[in-house]
């Protein structure tokens, strides 16, 4: 199902949490090329679920990775319920057929094991049906909350009220619900500075005619979903989306939307007129002044091809400044993108190294202005669905040879800068001690 990389031992290696239908397991990095099976020893053993999504993040901001896992619906083979889209052929049920489950959050106590706070924490939901999860400082207090996407289930937004204990504000905010006061199909969901204000967005994924939910914060603290005025919301209407990821691909300095779309089941390809089991991904490119362009056509055959879309995941794999993309298919073969630019643009790409604060600096926010723009990018674990995206972060800066000032603001709240850096380059920055 998805994965969480991250080094909750912060000895260097990263260590992966894998989901299941099931028992969902914790590998620990030998650091010897060889993973080990904590699970039980952690004290994450015993639990089984429906588990979909997960994520590192440090809760209190003690320096220590603690985890996240999202848990959809109440379901085992033993106790299936028959369902048909269309005739007598089997399909999968609407979330409706049943119950929600709770999603978990497992605190680090430092010594390898985790305690789990989910009845104390104020994330406790039976209703919840979650697929996707997000890290999102939503009021900008320096403080993680988190962001999650539900099925058929308002979604949440989990404030973190900074001693231990979270609220859900996703109402007042404006995410729960779609614009006409509908839960939608939340799938997965993504994180972004999409307009440059220095706030963060949001991007979630929907069912097929309820088109994608774009979010943009305004300065009360409240979220606008404008998917269909930015031109995101009318050419994902006759999708199913699942993973979405903001990235800059172009390098100008923008934000980009990717999403990846598939249907649920393959018997829709019975019904007439129907868009069809399998869809191609979309690609908008942003514009400016939260604007943004299908250019799903216009970036390669490959790309434009139908597939069962899942999880999407984006890294500059060949390390040549920019960033490609990953999508996973149901019952399928990954496919691996590759970004190759034309614009003669360039990158500014920072990897963070934690020692107060965790190792992998999940939670960091950097900052960078130039010509009086500012961009901002946030370290983080999890998002899209099912997924994860590379730690380092990565900031299109035109042709531009050198950036005014970087600014670096850790998980602890510490803060470090720099000024007249060289583009196109990547940096190691070690927290406290500067570029290595």
């Amino acid at each position: 199902m998805g994965v969480a990389v991250g080094d909750f031992n912060n000895d260097g290696f990263p260590d992966v949490f894998v989901t299941c239908v099931g028992q969902s397991r914790l590998f620990r990095n030998t650091g010897k090329g060889t993973f080990v099976d904590v699970t039980r020893a952690s004290g994450l053993g015993g639990r089984t679920a429906f588990s979909t999504s997960a994520m590192w993040l440090d809760v209190d901001r003690d320096g220590l990775l603690d985890l996240f896992v999202c848990n959809y619906v109440r379901w085992s083979a033993d106790h299936d319920v028959f369902c048909s889209l269309a005739g007598k052929q089997k399909s999968y049920c609407t979330p409706e057929a049943y119950r929600g489950e709770t999603s978990w959050l497992f605190r680090n106590r430092g010594n390898g094991t985790f305690e789990d706070v989910t009845a104390t924490c104020g994330i406790f939901d039976s209703t919840s049906k979650a697929l996707g999860v997000a890290l999102i400082d939503h009021d900008q207090d320096g403080w993680p909350d988190i962001f999650v996407a539900n099925d058929t289930q308002p979604n949440k937004l989990y404030r973190n009220q900074r001693n231990g204990t979270f609220k859900d504000v996703a109402l007042q905010a404006g995410v729960a619900l779609s614009g006409d006061g509908k839960a939608r199909a939340g799938m997965g969901v993504d994180v972004g500075d999409f307009d440059n204000s220095g706030a963060p967005g949001l991007a979630i994924t929907n069912f097929e005619g309820e088109m994608i939910g774009l979010y943009q914060r305004a300065q009360t603290g409240t979220y606008r979903d404008i998917a269909a005025g930015a031109g995101v919301g009318f050419p994902s209407r006759n999708h199913l989306g699942f993973g979405c990821v903001f990235a800059d691909l172009d390098l100008d300095g923008r934000l980009d939307l990717v999403t990846v779309n598939g249907h649920i089941d393959d018997t829709v390809r019975n019904i007439r007129g129907h868009v069809g089991y399998a869809q191609r991904p979309q690609l908008f490119l942003n514009q400016g002044n939260a604007r943004f362009r299908d250019a799903s056509s216009a970036v390669g055959a490959g790309f434009a091809q139908p597939r069962v879309g899942r999880g999407l995941a984006v890294g500059d794999f060949d390390r040549d400044g920019d960033v490609d993309v990953l999508m996973t298919t149901n019952n399928g073969p990954a496919v691996l993108f590759r970004n190759d630019q034309t614009a003669g643009n360039r990158s500014l790409r920072l990897r963070l190294i934690g020692t107060t604060s965790n190792r992998d600096a999940i939670g960091s926010t950097v900052r960078i202005v130039h010509d009086g723009v500012t961009q901002s990018r946030m370290v983080r674990s999890g998002s899209s669905y099912l997924s994860q995206s590379e730690l380092p972060v990565t900031f299109g800066v035109g042709r531009r040879d050198r950036i005014d000032r970087v600014m670096i603001t850790w998980p602890n709240g510490r803060t470090e800068e720099l000024t007249n850096l060289a583009t196109g380059r990547s940096y190691d920055y070690v927290e406290g001690k500067g570029l290595v």
